[in-house]
């Protein structure tokens, strides 16, 4: 399967904004973005007046890095958000959150999206009682995600439940954080997902 393999930081650097790619790096002073706040390469720090197709692009390609998704993948998914009802924008973004790598990233299991991808290829979650190693696993309202009971040992995961070190979930998952289950009680609100997107331009670009 396709995937990105260059360097991740130069992913942020280009949007101009943190996109968490890294970890536990992107927290500290490590972080390139912090480092050198301008776009990579020989005209980096050069200003350029964005058109309205740039601010479209670089929108849409802010939201396929975030969430580690490829081209294809992505042209996908607002496909399939333009068939459900309501707008198409926020329908994309639910489908994006509901991912299970994301769910992964979401409930703290890992520091970074890609991460989360590992985690789940490795086959550490079930659904619902069945083993999924499908990062693009979309789940719905009423499927419980846990930890399978071999992972619950390794040490990776009784530091982060004895930590008590879960990032914060969203009100459409509930957790257990010491049983290591989470359960889906809602498809993700708008209002749920915190990280800046304007999903408005990414309609208008595939609009068009």
């Amino acid at each position: 399967m396709a995937r990105y393999t260059d360097s991740v930081c130069r992913l942020c650097r280009r949007e101009g904004q943190k996109l968490f790619l890294k970890g536990d790096r992107c927290y500290s002073d490590k972080c390139a973005l912090e480092r050198r706040a301008y776009a990579p390469g020989q005209h980096g720090q050069g200003r350029s007046k964005k058109s309205e197709y740039g601010l479209q692009l670089r929108e849409k390609q802010k939201a396929k890095r975030y969430y580690g998704i490829l081209e294809k993948q992505f042209r996908d998914y607002f496909d399939l958000a333009t068939k459900r009802k309501g707008q198409a924008g926020e329908n994309l973004l639910a489908i994006l959150e509901t991912r299970l790598d994301n769910v992964v990233y979401r409930l703290g299991f890992a520091m970074s999206h890609a991460e989360a991808r590992q985690l789940v290829r490795h086959g550490h979650f079930t659904v619902n009682g069945k083993k999924v190693n499908i990062p693009s696993f979309l789940v719905k309202p009423g499927m419980t995600i846990e930890l399978t009971s071999k992972s619950k040992s390794l040490e990776k995961f009784k530091t982060v439940i004895e930590a008590n070190s879960f990032r914060q979930p969203p009100k459409w998952l509930e957790c257990d954080k010491e049983a290591g289950t989470a359960k889906v009680v809602a498809m993700p609100a708008r209002e749920d997902i915190d990280f800046p997107i304007e999903e408005h331009l990414i309609v208008e670009l595939y609009s068009k």
